[in-house]
């Protein structure tokens, strides 16, 4: 094999290892995307949507989509976004959700009147990850749940059409609607004691990623049992772990580094390959 030839595989082969490093690196090092981060905070009164504490602790900004599901007009959801705080003391965790809403839905005893509405879900036995639709028979959910006609209910699920609610229920909720027009915002904030007992219940006391994922009703809109807006699997990393870039942005940065490597070695095999001839 000639000189030329042989730094034209060597490029190649170097190539291959630098788009391969691309993806793998990321994966090795980085926090992966969906994290929600939680607030520890030594004692905090956070029960109320317009609590002063609630400024200092950081948000994410949920996407949502029309869930899957069989019901009339299941793909018609208008809310996009939600945006997600949490807090924990050591007794009870705090979850904050709000999200635009230019209406006050809070009744629904008309043919046609429907309440506005938002769910948090985690999975009852946090060792693994059920299924997003409200889980299933061997992995259910908790779900706490809020109406604005109904207030709050804490339930377990094991699939669609499976919902029951909790004998002696744990979460409370506070909820307030505020502002008009497209600037209009429901803001509700769920807690729970964070040992509290009963089978079926999540267990918040873990030091790992705890599994969460949300669901918003527009009553409005005549959004009502499948007919919602709801999120992927995202999770609260109750156990610390590594607080670097996010993967996304981890990514883009080796694949850059990356493209300029494989351009400097493919302009050095071009300039060899020329001098031989």
């Amino acid at each position: 094999m000639t000189d030329h030839r042989r730094t034209l595989a060597l490029t190649a082969v170097l190539s291959a290892l630098l788009v391969v490093s691309t993806v793998a690196a990321p994966m090795a090092s980085a926090r992966p995307a969906h994290e929600i981060p939680v607030a520890e905070v030594a004692a905090a009164d956070l029960a109320q949507p317009n609590a002063e504490g609630w400024t200092a602790v950081p948000a994410s900004d949920v996407p949502l989509s029309s869930a899957p599901s069989s019901v009339p007009n299941a793909d018609d959801t208008s809310v996009e976004t939600v945006d997600v705080q949490a807090a924990r003391t050591d007794q009870r965790l705090y979850v904050r959700l709000q999200w635009q809403d230019a209406t006050r839905d809070v009744n629904a005893n008309g043919t046609r009147a429907f309440a506005d509405a938002v769910a948090v879900q985690f999975p009852a036995n946090t060792s693994s990850r059920p299924p997003i639709a409200m889980g299933g028979p061997d992995n259910r959910v908790n779900v706490w749940y809020w109406s604005g006609a109904t207030g709050t209910q804490e339930l377990l699920a094991g699939g669609a059409g499976s919902t029951t609610a909790f004998e002696s229920p744990t979460v409370a909720a506070n909820a307030s609607h505020a502002g008009t027009g497209g600037n209009a915002t429901w803001t509700v904030v769920y807690s729970r004691p964070l040992d509290a007992s009963g089978q079926n219940r999540t267990d918040l006391r873990t030091d790992g990623d705890l599994d969460v994922a949300f669901a918003v009703w527009n009553g409005s809109n005549a959004e009502r049992s499948g007919q919602k807006a709801v999120s992927e699997w995202h999770y609260y990393p109750f156990g610390g772990g590594p607080q670097g870039p996010p993967y996304e942005t981890l990514l883009w940065t080796v694949a850059g580094v990356a493209i300029v490597a494989v351009v400097g070695v493919t302009s050095f095999g071009i300039y060899r390959t020329r001098g031989v001839e």
